[in-house]
């Protein structure tokens, strides 16, 4: 089932989609300051759908090449799972390896490809090498992307100009200039070091009253009940003891599946598989007669050696690293934990997954404060900072609608009425 827009009818049977998918990306230093941009477009129409980019801060130009490759492919997939896609880049290194011509040597590119090539099947997926100059709005993109990075902010689609500064050219290229502005396209060779990268981008941003988008598929997001850890403010994360749910916690559970049942609305449930969860959703979903999936993508952080401990001995061993690990996206806790980008990365595809599977639909997603508070802030299209600038407690709800334009609306946040 698909949650784009409705398509033609041709002899009873419903006509597949095209999309057309443009990408680049480029670091001014290679490596250096990088960013990447996509579009996504309707074959038929030349409409253009969809338009995605971010700062991935120090990286070299085919990561970032990469890097808008799979959010092109992402932002098609959350139009139309179904869909048939050309992809047409100017970086003939990605086209290559993408197509299985060329080998993918480097192994900081080997992951890239395989998170690309799993975002639709292999069969569904066309590359094309277009000339720099055919490819100017993503490349625009990528330098706006960039530019907004060196000011210090995101870049925000409803402020894009890529659109128009590239209609009807006739010669020269967005990105093409001084070292200074740099050049999304140029220069690909074979790339250093990968950066992480800051996570996936926000749905476009809907100026003004648009058109009538239909039914929405909403995500009812429940935190889990309290452990014993909850209330002694101690990680508890994918590589700790998974704890089960307190006596507390069990109670925060009953009251939540009781206000839920009321509510009425509530289609399917989907958890993270750690213990806390899966009791929390399996305590709901027998009150609304539903089964449980799993979703493994849904997991809290690993937050490794830190495990188990409050933020103030974490801050007394391990100072470097909390400092380094608040200050940054890219940076893990201590002996192999997961960074803020890892997580970001691995909820968007879950988000993906579960939008392509239960469109239209209302879906209790039962899971941890990080992945919920990353739902959040990429609905917004908000900093990683904002994790930060959340509350998020033991059994509470938040709501995110997302609509078939690729658009989100937070629609409630961290509500705990039903605890009271």
């Amino acid at each position: 089932m698909s949650w784009g827009h409705p398509r033609p009818e041709t002899g009873g049977a419903p006509a597949r989609r095209t999309f057309v998918v443009e990408a680049d990306g480029g670091s001014r230093g290679n490596p250096g300051p990088a960013g990447y941009g996509a579009v996504v477009r309707d074959a038929a129409s030349g409409q253009t759908l969809r338009e995605t980019a971010e700062f991935l801060g120090h990286a070299t130009n085919n990561v970032a090449e990469y890097r808008g490759l799979l959010a092109g492919l992402r932002a098609a997939h959350e139009l139309d799972a179904d869909a048939a896609v050309l992809v047409r880049m100017d970086s003939k290194l990605v086209v290559e390896q993408m197509s299985g011509r060329w080998k993918i040597k480097h192994p900081d590119m080997r992951p890239l490809a395989l998170e690309a090539g799993s975002v639709f099947p292999p069969e569904a997926v066309t590359y094309e090498w277009i000339p720099r100059a055919e490819n100017k709005h993503a490349d625009r993109l990528a330098n706006e992307a960039m530019d907004a990075g060196k000011r210090g902010v995101s870049w925000q689609p409803g402020a894009s100009t890529a659109e128009l500064d590239t209609a009807g050219a006739a010669t020269g290229s967005a990105g093409v200039g001084s070292a200074d502005t740099g050049s999304a396209g140029a220069g690909s060779t074979d790339p250093g070091p990968a950066s992480t990268d800051p996570g996936p981008t926000a749905p476009a941003v809907r100026v003004g009253w648009g058109p009538d988008m239909g039914t929405p598929t909403t995500f009812v997001l429940l935190r889990h009940g309290e452990t014993v850890l909850t209330p002694e403010k101690r990680f508890s994360g994918s590589g700790g003891s998974d704890p089960e749910l307190s006596a507390v916690g069990r109670r925060q559970a009953a009251a939540v599946a009781d206000a839920l049942a009321a509510r009425g609305t509530i289609e399917a449930v989907v958890a993270s598989p750690l213990r806390r969860c899966q009791e929390t959703a399996a305590a709901v979903a027998g009150r609304l007669g539903l089964s449980v999936r799993t979703e493994d993508g849904l997991r809290e952080t690993d937050f490794g050696a830190w495990e188990g401990l409050t933020f103030a001995q974490v801050r007394e061993r391990h100072p470097e690293d909390l400092q380094a690990w608040l200050g940054s996206a890219h940076a893990s806790p201590t002996s192999g934990g997961e960074s803020f980008d890892a997580v970001a990365r691995r909820v968007a595809r879950s988000r993906d997954q579960l939008l392509a599977r239960y469109a239209g639909r209302t879906v209790l997603v039962v899971s941890h404060v990080t992945p919920v508070k990353t739902l959040v802030r990429l609905a917004l299209g908000a900093p990683v900072e904002s994790l930060f600038r959340m509350e998020l407690a033991a059994a509470s709800l938040t709501a995110v609608a997302y609509y078939a334009d690729g658009n989100a609306s937070l629609r409630l946040l961290n509500d705990t009425a039903h605890l009271r």
